[in-house]
């Protein structure tokens, strides 16, 4: 790229990049690779380049419908997103070696589920109707309602009311979700059901990431968010850019960088949970031919 003024300042979010739940898949995946035939049930997370990595090193990514009859001698990874307790007993049943690497705070959701589902609760999902994580939970939680926003939980909520309007109700969140979309659908479940049971269930490395590129968006004029076009958590921290007013791109590698960021004066780089240290390494480099790179202080307050 070339510099059409003089150099810019770029600022780095205070949090970015991998999260715990991603960091332990892929390490367990890695660790898993140097034995028997090795396959993941669906990409391990979502992101491309660790994706392809992964395949290098002989992990092979299977939809279910592409696993063999006979696992025997084979490894099985869980991805970080989780799988249905259905599908994991399929896994065992033809003699797999199950590594299960679901993310912890997706295991919790997928507990509390079963727990609510148990105790009588009909329960609710706030997310992505067809991301991995929430058709995980579902097969914990079997006649549960899925809602991507207030308008979706309003009718998913009357359906219920119809239903059953003295049964006792739940709300169990996508880990990636951001605070105010979950706090918008509860209020649509509310509706119906004033007494609604809403589970502290929103990843605090999701929280933290949208918290920092807030701060982030004050202080630039344009943003970068590093990070796969299939990961819900990257593509919801470029739609909270847009909203701070910010220009931002969602980019995966240093190819996919706009020419006219170097028309702003200070430049933001964000990433989402899956995005490795690596791409973002690649992106300042990429940056640094023209601007500088500098990181935003640590602040603590990110963890209150």
């Amino acid at each position: 790229m070339e510099s059409r003024h003089q150099p810019c300042m770029v600022i780095r979010a205070g949090i970015l990049g991998y999260c715990m739940g991603v960091r332990r898949a892929v390490d367990m995946a890695i660790a898993a690779s140097r034995g028997s035939p090795v396959y993941t049930l669906g990409p391990l997370i979502h992101n491309p380049q660790v994706l392809e990595r992964l395949q290098e090193q002989g992990i092979t990514i299977l939809g279910e419908e592409q696993l063999p009859a006979d696992l025997r001698d084979t490894v099985v990874i869980i991805r970080a997103h989780g799988i249905t307790p259905q599908l994991e007993a399929l896994l065992t049943g033809r003699g797999a070696s199950v590594v299960d690497a679901t993310c912890p705070r997706v295991k919790a959701s997928q507990i509390q589920a079963r727990s609510l589902t148990e105790q009588g609760y009909g329960v609710f999902l706030a997310g992505e109707a067809h991301h991995g994580e929430l058709i995980g939970i579902q097969g914990y939680a079997p006649g549960c309602l899925i809602a991507a926003n207030r308008e979706e939980a309003e009718k998913a909520a009357e359906k219920r009311y119809r239903e059953a309007p003295h049964e006792r109700t739940a709300l169990i969140g996508q880990t990636t979700i951001s605070p105010d979309e979950y706090q918008a659908i509860g209020e649509g479940i509310r509706q119906f059901f004033p007494d609604v049971k809403i589970l502290d269930t929103i990843c605090r490395a999701t929280r933290d990431r949208q918290r920092a590129l807030r701060d982030l968006c004050s202080q630039v004029d344009a943003v970068l968010v590093a990070g796969g076009r299939a990961s819900a958590n990257t593509r919801r921290l470029l739609t909270i850019a847009q909203e701070c007013g910010t220009p931002a791109w969602l980019v995966e590698d240093v190819h996919e960088i706009p020419p006219e960021i170097a028309s702003y004066p200070v430049v933001g780089l964000a990433a989402g949970a899956s995005t490795p240290d690596e791409i973002i390494d690649a992106l300042e480099a990429a940056l640094r031919g023209y601007l500088p790179v500098i990181e935003a202080p640590f602040s603590d307050s990110y963890y209150t």
